[in-house]
Parts: C-alpha cells; structure tokens; sequence
C-alpha cells in the first residue's frame, strides 16, 4: 500500500480563500492535506504561517507545501529562509513547470491577488505532475543546499 502525499497549506489573509479552494482540491485529488492557517480572513503577519509550512516541509513532515499571500512573493521569501527550502512563486503554469523540473521546489508560493482559483488549480496541477529533472539540474540544486549550508550555521560570538 502507498502513502498517500502529504502538503502542508497556509497563507495570510489576502491568500486565505484561495488557500482554502486551493486544500479543498487537493483534498479532492486524493492528497493529505494539513492546514496550518490562518482559520479566518482577520488580518495576520505571512511570515509566520510561511514558516509553519516551510519547517514541516523541511522536517519531511510534509512531501511539499502550498503558500497563498496576496502575490506570492511574501510568502515565498519567508519560506526560503528556512534550510532546505525552495519555495517558488508560480502564478502560471509555465513557471510552475519550470520550479519542478529544474529547480526541485517543494513550496509553491501563489499570488491570491493575481491567480483565480481556475488558474489556481492549473498551476497545482503542473507543478504537482512534474517530476524534477535531475542531470545538470542536480548539480544546481545541490549549490543551493551549500549556500543553506554555508549561510545557515551556528556561529558563536
């Protein structure tokens, strides 16, 4: 028996309808999906729920993650600052295609300002079916994990 995909959702308050279409429809595709908020349109700080994602998708607590602000950039630059993060902002299907298949991203950022919940669930739907390509691509992404790895040690003072 397979397990099932796990994502891990959460937005800010512009983001949060389309945070809740876009769970919804993954949950209708058969994926596990854990939302971790917020759970009303009251106005909240993105960095906060972009962390929550980012550290679960990091801790392999979630296969991958899903952040919704009003254009996906917020979200995406707060995301990337936990290690092991590539969260990419794709409000189209190309650039979802792409953050896949060469760039290995496990968080997709989108923009609630600027993707209706039809274009919403087109992008889910490619950046979800790609598969990473690897290759000369690998070899990339693995100068990303040494910048992680590089920037994001303890130092003493």
């Amino acid at each position: 028996m397979s397990r099932r995909v796990k994502i891990a959702v959460a937005s800010d308050h512009v983001g949060w309808a389309l945070k809740a279409k876009v769970g919804d429809y993954l949950r209708s595709k058969g994926f596990d999906v854990e939302d971790y908020g917020p759970t009303t349109p009251e106005s909240v700080d993105y960095p906060d729920y972009a962390e929550k994602v980012a550290v679960s998708v990091a801790a392999k607590g979630a296969d991958f993650g899903v952040l919704v602000c009003g254009t996906g950039l917020g979200v995406a630059i707060a995301a990337n600052k936990v290690p092991g993060i590539r969260a990419a902002t794709c409000n189209d299907t190309i650039s979802a295609y792409f953050a896949r298949a060469h760039n290995d991203a496990n968080v997709l950022a989108l923009g609630g300002r600027l993707a209706d919940e039809a274009t919403a669930r087109k992008i889910v739907d490619v950046w979800l079916s790609t598969e990473f390509e690897g290759g000369r691509h690998a070899r990339r992404v693995e100068k990303i994990a040494h910048i992680d790895t590089r920037n994001h040690t303890e130092r003493s003072r």
